[in-house]
């Protein structure tokens, strides 16, 4: 640093974080000031009001873990600056609202990250330091550094439990992240010491209650829908381009949405600007067949055929049927190797809670049927089976343990 000074930014999560000053330069691009502008959690707040964090403040928590991480690691210098860079930009392609805006994008952020990073000006600044496309590769999980960033017990991943927990109020994302720290290791992948598997167990319970609490709360699902719905309008119109994705902050769309010729758009904005919401009218828990995951066989256009099925016989526009799936329970964290006297195990043959958790992953996920409120009372007597072929029904299964658990969220 120049005269020997360091620049800090104080964080809601950790506290003073340094910068030296090329971070400061890259921060100051107007690529990344843009990421103040993109919230983290997209539409949440419209259920969690405090959820209004961004993807600025989650960038700069992630190079702060992975500078932790890479020191804890004994890897050299130039190998931490490149982390950070690297932690520090890894989300700086996402598009308005973050993963909301992304369902209707044809390349993931990651792609537009790499855009902005090698074919923008921000380039012009990384290459005074580094190779561009050393960022891109640990970006997206490539070579020996890679899982630092992007893997399955990642800093990306560390950063936005906490700090999602830390802004929605909901207490379960608070992880040992000193502790998984601590205890990784780097050889193919982070591998993880045997003294570490009860954070890395309370990392994963935290996610498994995050994700319906949170990330697909029923009522998160629906927003999104009718969010993704006016955008891919939008862009069939030509009104937004989706090539400049990585341009747009969430203002820019929402005066788009406000303003512009496109009337579905205007009044999907109103509804979410007064929280005009549509209704469950039905809603099956994923563990009632007996093989959950068919479900995530079920094609986007089944789904939109039997929208408009169920539109023409209820009488409502087919626009403003939503019939959606809880995105699929991933938890790749389980996937973790474990050293133990020297030899590794998955995480799952580890912990009998990990176990657990990977065998009941899909008593939360649903699918739900949503109408507009005014329509609610004609859906007494509806059958989702008529408008789609579901997965066979485990008619032996019980499932009174997590009848009501749903209820909950």
């Amino acid at each position: 640093m120049k005269n020997g000074k360091k620049k800090f930014i104080r964080d809601s999560v950790y506290g003073d974080i340094s910068l030296d000053s090329f971070e400061v330069n890259i921060m100051d691009m107007p690529q990344f000031q843009r990421l103040r502008r993109i919230k983290q959690l997209g539409l949440i707040s419209l259920i969690y009001p405090g959820a209004t964090h961004t993807r600025f403040e989650h960038c700069v928590g992630t190079m702060n873990l992975g500078s932790k991480l890479a020191e804890e690691l004994n890897l050299s210098q130039d190998e931490i600056e490149l982390i950070r860079a690297s932690a520090l930009l890894h989300d700086v392609g996402h598009g308005p609202f973050s993963h909301v805006s992304e369902g209707v994008l044809s390349v993931p952020h990651e792609e537009l990250s790499k855009y902005v990073i090698t074919k923008t000006s921000m380039r012009d600044l990384l290459e005074e330091k580094f190779d561009v496309n050393k960022i891109v590769d640990i970006i997206n999980g490539k070579g020996h550094l890679g899982p630092i960033v992007s893997g399955e017990l990642d800093v990306d991943r560390m950063d936005y439990l906490l700090r999602d927990s830390h802004n929605t109020g909901v207490s379960y994302g608070i992880i040992d992240y000193e502790r998984l720290i601590s205890n990784l290791t780097l050889d193919d992948g982070l591998i993880l010491d045997i003294k570490g598997v009860q954070a890395a167990e309370g990392a994963l319970v935290s996610r498994y209650f995050m994700y319906p609490s949170v990330y697909q709360h029923h009522t998160t699902r629906i927003v999104n829908s009718m969010f993704r719905r006016a955008l891919k309008k939008t862009i069939d119109e030509g009104i937004i381009e989706e090539k400049k994705m990585y341009q747009y902050d969430d203002s820019d769309v929402i005066a788009t949405f406000r303003h512009c010729e496109n009337d579905y758009a205007n009044d999907i904005m109103h509804r979410l600007d007064n929280r005009i919401i549509p209704k469950r009218v039905k809603s099956i828990r994923l563990d009632n067949f007996k093989i959950p995951e068919k479900m995530y066989k079920i094609g986007a256009e089944n789904l939109r055929k039997a929208e408009e099925e169920i539109s023409e016989d209820y009488g409502i526009d087919k626009d403003y049927v939503f019939i959606n799936i809880a995105e699929y329970p991933r938890f790749d964290e389980m996937k973790t190797q474990v050293s133990v006297d020297g030899k590794l195990f998955p995480l799952t043959e580890i912990s009998n809670i990990i176990g657990a958790l990977s065998k009941a992953r899909f008593n939360i996920p649903d699918i739900s049927v949503y109408v507009p409120e005014e329509e609610k009372s004609k859906f007494s007597k509806f059958k989702l089976d008529h408008y789609i072929d579901l997965p066979e029904i485990d008619r032996e299964k019980f499932h009174g343990i997590h009848y009501d658990q749903i209820k909950l969220f």
